[in-house]
């Protein structure tokens, strides 16, 4: 997946802190996730935060251990596990969500991640809008990403906000553009 590490870097190169709207096809979604997160922790070798709405905890940490990353640099939230009926156990690795629409847990359980990373250079990627439509509308699901863009900014990191590449979402991630500093549209 060379040319996943090839096309990010090439829209964000320049920019010490970003906020990158990553459109994806179905096929290679999860693929393409595990490369830029690979590419964010051992090129740029930085920690962040990983905002899953569609895997639990445990199965993203599995998930990324099998692909060889090195989860001690990432803070989880999970707003599928306790969505799902799946126990959740206190873990200092992950903060549990009761759902993807309660877009404000979502937000404050980021904030805290963000400050819980010990470095100045961190990530944040959010996995992703596709699954914010289902539980929300599209109106509300754009308010939330130019509010969390905004946080992004104020945050300095370099923000990843991942969308499945789908005709009906088109005039959604339209108006999403306006909020990012860049779109990575992986073909």
């Amino acid at each position: 997946m060379e040319k996943v590490k090839d096309e990010f870097e090439k829209k964000v190169k320049d920019l010490k802190q970003y906020v990158a709207l990553a459109t994806v096809n179905a096929r290679s979604y999860e693929k393409t996730n595990l490369e830029i997160i690979r590419h964010l922790i051992e090129d740029d070798n930085i920690p962040g935060v990983y905002v899953t709405l569609n895997k639990p905890f445990n199965s993203m940490i599995d998930t990324l251990k099998k692909a060889k990353i090195d989860t001690r640099v990432i803070i989880f939230i999970d707003a599928v596990t306790k969505t799902a009926g799946g126990e959740t156990e206190k873990t200092d690795k992950c903060l549990f969500i009761g759902s993807p629409d309660n877009l404000s847990d979502i937000s404050i359980a980021m904030d805290q991640a963000v400050r819980a990373l010990p470095s100045e250079e961190r990530f944040v990627f959010f996995d992703s809008l596709s699954t914010l439509l289902i539980y929300n509308n599209a109106s509300t699901v754009a308010k939330f990403v130019h509010f969390l863009a905004g946080k992004m900014r104020i945050w300095k990191v370099k923000g990843i906000i991942v969308s499945l590449r789908k005709e009906k979402d088109k005039e959604l991630i339209d108006e999403l553009m306006q909020f990012c500093d860049t779109i990575i549209d992986f073909k």
